[in-house]
């Protein structure tokens, strides 16, 4: 593996509706500031209102293909590689992207067969447990999930017909969160901002005492146990799945009976859908057509939905992924993962081996220690 990457792909995002793009033109200009030269697709910054003419000003080199963007030595993404970009991975390509692994065992086994390095955003992570790749696409999907949530509860587009903040004198919607994270943190504060009966659940105390200071008794803060669970989601006009586990699949919380309960014309907005979801019913869709109805309960369980916001989203997750596209570039894969334990946590494959013990465990096989791999 070459010690230092010079040239760096940007590809346009191919996952439906997927307006975001991996790289701002900002970020270009630091790469070139040091002397790392960037192949953006033509066209690859429009969804986010970033043009061609932005990113040559800032240096890049526009090309007119995907596959000229694929071929440089590390290609930085947004979303995970589709089928129809599987041939473009090969053995001397570092691939830095979200991945979710266990959601997506084609991804791994086409990463796995080509031999491709990938590095995962999403199990990027720091020594305290915070994961500062996940984090600024939690809280925009965090606060995008009440907002959906409102929009499919009004009446004409299959809901109960019930407004967040109620009116005066008229009960308000309750919602429930699952999760207190920084996706269900931001979903419980934005609904309670909407002035909702908010009620929170997580397994984890400190957790909950936090949130509980942080908002001074506005929003209700529940130990998770199935009989707690049972009672709020029958009651609830909106529930909002945010529960995480780092690289592996996201457990169920929610079962199907537990939906049957559910009123008719409620709503679920299941945000872990990229990691399998929380809610046993869900199943992913589309910003194209983003619900379905099961047991009367509307179903809103779109794997990208920081994707609705590309240009907030862009600016928001290349903010925190530029620091690490720029040592993998500067360094190497392998002397910045040595450098940094946060950065090794975040691969995922290499040389054909799975190099990160969640996702080897989702995926039925074994982990080999990521710098034993790069070694």
């Amino acid at each position: 593996m070459a010690a230092r990457i010079t040239t760096v792909g940007v590809p346009k995002e191919i996952k439906t509706q997927e307006y975001r793009v991996a790289m701002t033109p900002d970020g270009v200009r630091e790469f070139e500031r040091h002397g790392v030269q960037v192949h953006v697709e033509t066209g690859a910054g429009e969804g986010a209102s970033f043009s061609d003419a932005d990113y040559v000003a800032a240096g890049a080199t526009i090309v007119p293909t995907a596959a000229d963007a694929w071929a440089q030595q590390m290609v930085v993404k947004v979303k995970e590689p589709k089928p129809e970009e599987f041939g473009y991975l090969r053995p001397d390509l570092t691939l830095f992207t979200y991945l979710h692994l266990a959601a997506y065992p084609n991804v791994a086994e086409a990463l796995l067969t080509a031999g491709t390095t990938a590095l995962a955003y999403e199990t990027v992570q720091l020594p305290g447990g915070a994961l500062p790749l996940l984090a600024p696409m939690s809280e925009v999907a965090g606060r995008l999930a009440p907002q959906m949530g409102a929009h499919y509860l009004e009446r004409h587009n299959g809901g109960r017909g019930v407004l967040m903040g109620g009116a005066p004198g008229v009960q308000p919607a309750k919602v429930v969160v699952l999760g207190a994270g920084n996706v269900g943190w931001n979903s419980a504060w934005i609904a309670a901002g909407m002035e909702a009966e908010v009620v929170l659940f997580d397994k984890n105390l400190d957790r909950l005492r936090w949130v509980d200071q942080i908002n001074k008794g506005r929003i209700v803060t529940l130990a998770s146990n199935r009989g707690a669970l049972e009672r709020n989601i029958a009651d609830a006009d909106l529930v909002i799945g945010a529960v995480l586990v780092a690289g592996g699949r996201a457990p169920v919380v929610v079962t199907e009976d537990m939906v049957r309960t559910m009123k008719k014309g409620a709503v679920i907005v299941d945000v872990a859908v990229d990691q399998g979801g929380c809610i046993e019913t869900i199943h992913e869709t589309t910003h194209a057509e983003p619900v379905y109805e099961l047991h009367g309960v509307l179903h809103y369980a779109v794997g990208n939905m920081p994707g609705a916001v590309p240009h907030t989203s862009t600016y928001a997750l290349t903010n925190a992924t530029l620091p690490y596209q720029l040592d993998l570039a500067v360094h190497g894969v392998a002397e910045a993962c040595r450098r940094d334990h946060a950065l090794a946590l975040g691969l995922n494959t290499h040389s054909g081996q799975v190099t990160n013990g969640p996702v080897a465990e989702f995926l039925g096989t074994s982990a080999v220690e990521p710098l034993a791999a790069l070694a």
